[in-house]
């Protein structure tokens, strides 16, 4: 059985997200696959590890909510292929979120300017949106 939610409660749930993990989250990009869950520990080569905005999404409408501000790594702590992400709170003690990722346009739940990442490189977080589930 599905259900469904309003426009305003999946708007509200996506806002929730943000208050949750809080301001200026950690998010780290590495290689490999993601972990399980996010309780899991981290696996693969940390390739990037970068402080969001304090306000790092937009407000949400019509069931999705968007990056705010700018979500860059000027300078990549490592190389190879990125092949997930994982949001941390700001103390970096406790993921919230995990995902996948891909270059700009392939789709991932997270998207890169360059999945091909070499030590010292600039990242730019190109597309990340949340869409709530229930519409």
């Amino acid at each position: 059985m599905a259900f469904q939610l309003s426009v305003a409660a999946r708007n509200a749930t996506l806002a929730a997200i943000e208050t949750e993990i809080g301001v200026n989250p950690i998010l780290t990009i590495s290689t490999g696959s993601k972990p399980a869950d996010a309780a899991t520990a981290n696996t693969g080569t940390v390739l990037a590890t970068m402080v969001l905005p304090s306000d790092w999404l937009g407000a949400a409408t019509s069931g999705s909510i968007a990056l705010s501000g700018t979500w860059q790594d000027l300078s990549a702590d490592d190389s190879g292929t990125a092949g997930y992400f994982r949001l941390h709170n700001n103390a970096g003690t406790e993921c919230h979120m995990q995902g996948s990722i891909s270059a700009t346009g392939a789709g991932g739940d997270m998207q890169l300017d360059n999945t091909n990442i070499a030590t010292g490189q600039q990242i730019n977080i190109t597309t990340f949106t949340i869409t709530a589930g229930g519409a």
